[in-house]
């Protein structure tokens, strides 16, 4: 398989695993809301599943993401401040490994054992290089000229990651923290294909571009 292709089919396998494995787990957790409860709860030590969740769901995830960064690199336009964001990017992979290291208590409080203090404090960074990570992407060169409408997509994916870790800060996110914490991630999700179709520069050959997503005037 052409390596771009086989970049992008690994942004997409990322996306659709992770979403997949987001649902069915919440179907299958017990007493498990998706509305409410952290993704990261899916693995929170002593529930039921905790095990399965961690080593079937988060570290396949954890390895799909970090494959994708390792396959799409040499074949990404950057430098600068966009060769920053990529590297920070790898929070991402190494957040959901560690998840599975130092997974959090049940309820994922903001204090309570060491690994819930550890998961706090690599969860807490992960968000906010992934979102610094994401706004300096938008400064890469593939992103000129006429894909200026996804440097503008990559900053408000940056920003609405970054403000929804802070607003999962506060108690009375508590009843909706879960539908806040996957709307981010659906944002995190849209930019990886965003970075998949338009930063990975193939030769100019049209079986290797991706659709024109950008709406027709």
């Amino acid at each position: 398989m052409n390596r771009i292709n086989a970049a992008r089919a690994l942004a997409f396998c990322t996306v659709l695993f992770g979403f997949a494995f987001y649902v069915i787990g919440g179907l299958l957790k017990p007493g498990y809301s998706s509305s409410s409860s952290f993704i990261s709860e899916l693995n929170a030590s002593g529930t039921p599943w905790a095990l399965q969740f961690g080593f079937f769901g988060f570290v396949p995830l954890g390895l799909l993401f970090a494959a994708f960064l390792i396959a799409a690199r040499p074949h990404v336009r950057m430098h600068g401040a966009s060769k920053l964001g990529w590297w920070l990017l790898w929070a991402q992979p190494v957040d959901l490994v560690l998840a599975v290291l130092a997974p959090c208590d049940a309820g994922c409080p903001l204090q309570g054992s060491s690994a819930q203090v550890i998961h706090s404090l690599h969860g807490g960074i992960a968000c906010v290089a992934t979102g610094l990570g994401l706004s300096l992407l938008a400064f890469a060169p593939a992103l000129a000229g006429e894909h200026s409408w996804a440097r503008f997509f990559l900053r408000l994916s940056g920003a609405v990651y970054v403000l929804a870790y802070m607003a999962l800060l506060s108690p009375d996110i508590m009843p909706v923290r879960g539908l806040l914490q996957r709307s981010a991630d659906a944002f995190l999700a849209a930019s990886l294909l965003l970075i998949a179709c338009r930063m990975i520069q193939p030769h100019q050959d049209p079986r290797f571009q991706c659709p024109d997503w950008r709406p027709h005037e």
